[in-house]
């Protein structure tokens, strides 16, 4: 046999190889999963989270979230410049204190941003983030079923593309894991892709609770210009007693 011919089969044999082994949407996911939750504890997480965010414009928000997803309930307590909010829902129940009193004027309401809708956006917010790549599995979420490999910042990844059931999201997602580890270390999202707009958020270092490997800080850049809006970092994360 000439050794072109040989040549060729090798490299079809290569090709095939590389193709069959090309994981799915859903098997990506599975592995990313078993490294971030490998006991399955975050449908059961009953924690308090300590976070500090520092926005591009040298201001701190310090923030401790109370999660119990068992009991459906969420508790978000915040302070930025000398004022405390605190938004308390459980089971559809809402509570809302502007520094420790129930009672504050429409005007303040407005001015903090301290209202029903707003709790619930940043529970969504908050459980979403923390949650993932778990939240993925969530009704309403459309796993691409072929992954990509794309080097990002120097980094080659593997990819998983993510959308969303109309009435629960209309954002384009990308996911992107290290191919040995399948550690999440970014995801970017697009409200139009065409345009380049949205962001993209880096993930370093890790925060390990009740098994769980959480991204200790997440740093957010926009995708168009890779402008710096600021980083959110995890200070603490400890079990609440039942």
């Amino acid at each position: 046999m000439q050794a072109r011919t040989i040549l060729s089969i090798f490299l079809i044999f290569i090709s095939f190889k590389s193709f069959s082994q090309q994981l799915t949407g859903q098997e990506l996911l599975n592995k990313a999963i078993s490294f971030h939750d490998p006991d399955g504890a975050w449908s059961s997480l009953k924690a308090k989270l300590d976070i500090t965010m520092n926005t591009a414009d040298g201001k701190e928000r310090v923030s401790t979230i109370e999660i119990d997803l068992p009991a459906e309930y969420f508790q978000l307590r915040s302070i930025k410049e000398g004022i405390t909010l605190k938004q308390t829902l459980k089971k559809g129940e809402c509570e809302l204190l502007l520094n420790g009193s129930d009672t504050f004027s429409e005007e303040d309401a407005k001015k903090y941003q301290l209202n029903c809708n707003r709790a619930t956006m940043y529970k969504n917010y908050y459980t979403y983030l923390y949650g993932l790549p778990m939240k993925l599995k969530d009704p309403g979420t459309i796993i691409d079923a072929k992954t990509q490999r794309k080097t990002f910042k120097g980094k080659e990844y593997l990819v998983l593309r993510v959308t969303y059931e109309k009435e629960v999201g209309e954002d384009i997602w990308y996911f992107y894991f290290d191919p040995k580890t399948y550690a999440m270390e970014v995801y970017q999202f697009f409200h139009d892709e065409s345009k380049n707009d949205g962001e993209y958020i880096l993930l370093t270092n890790q925060e390990e609770i009740a098994g769980m490997k959480l991204p200790k800080n997440r740093a957010w850049y926009y995708n168009k210009d890779d402008k710096y809006l600021g980083t959110d970092k995890l200070k603490s994360a400890e079990l609440l007693e039942n």
